[in-house]
């Protein structure tokens, strides 16, 4: 069984800073993409930003210049650093990644269970 467990969201001031990390665990065999998707109210999830087992990256038009994604291979971690915070990245944070099961070799796509992203004065 495979588990991806999200941490860092919060509540933060507009041109502010946080870190989002995701860390995923069980029975793995093998990582592939892992991305960061967001959900505000009343909107559609959206891609934010994806990184490649090679490291890769790609990221969403409305975050470009202030959001980084990166990930540690060896703690099978992926990271979100987000700076210049603004009212409109208020959401929940999904981390997202292709894992393949050790048991099976089959690759799956696994969620988060989201983290809450709040920017307010």
């Amino acid at each position: 069984q495979v588990q991806l467990v999200e941490s860092g969201g919060g509540l933060v001031q507009p041109g502010g800073s946080l870190r989002l990390s995701c860390a995923a665990s069980g029975t793995i065999f093998s990582i592939g993409h892992m991305a960061w998707y967001r959900q505000a109210p009343g909107k559609q999830r959206e891609l934010v930003a994806a990184i490649t087992s090679g490291g890769d990256t790609h990221y969403g038009d409305s975050v470009k210049g202030r959001f980084t994604i990166s990930r540690d291979n060896a703690k099978n971690t992926v990271y979100l650093q987000m700076i210049s915070l603004e009212p409109e990245d208020t959401a929940v944070y999904y981390c997202n990644a292709q894992i393949g099961d050790i048991s099976s070799r089959v690759v799956y796509d696994y969620w988060g269970q989201g983290t809450q992203v709040t920017v307010s004065s």
